[in-house]
């Protein structure tokens, strides 16, 4: 996983390790890890590019696969576009609230959860 700034400082290292498949990348740590006071945020969304451009780069060259942890289906649409391998899409908790949601709406017959 590269989600800290060592992590990001060796990455080159990292990807050329014998029988590697692939590096995988913690978003919320990695944004922390650069300075941001939060997970989401947006003052280091700059050095966060860079930083996911130089992994994606690295892992590219080295011939393995770069994967990414998403929020959500369209942040995964736009990494696998930008040349990630492979993207993982929320989380079982997240999954879980939403599907319940939807099970407790249809049971009441209404479009949204309470």
């Amino acid at each position: 996983m590269i989600e800290t700034a060592d992590g990001l400082a060796n990455v080159a290292e990292i990807c050329a390790t014998d029988g590697l498949d692939g590096v995988y990348v913690g978003p919320s740590d990695l944004r922390i890890a650069l300075g941001g006071a939060t997970s989401t945020d947006p003052a280091v969304a700059d050095r966060f590019e860079a930083a996911l451009v130089t992994v994606r780069e690295t892992a590219a060259a080295a011939g393995i696969a770069a994967g990414i942890h998403n929020a959500d289906g369209a942040s995964a649409a736009r990494r696998l576009a930008e040349g990630f391998t492979f993207a993982t899409v929320s989380s079982d908790l997240t999954h879980l609230e939403q599907i319940a949601g939807s099970h407790l709406a249809a049971a009441r017959g209404t479009d949204e959860a309470r």
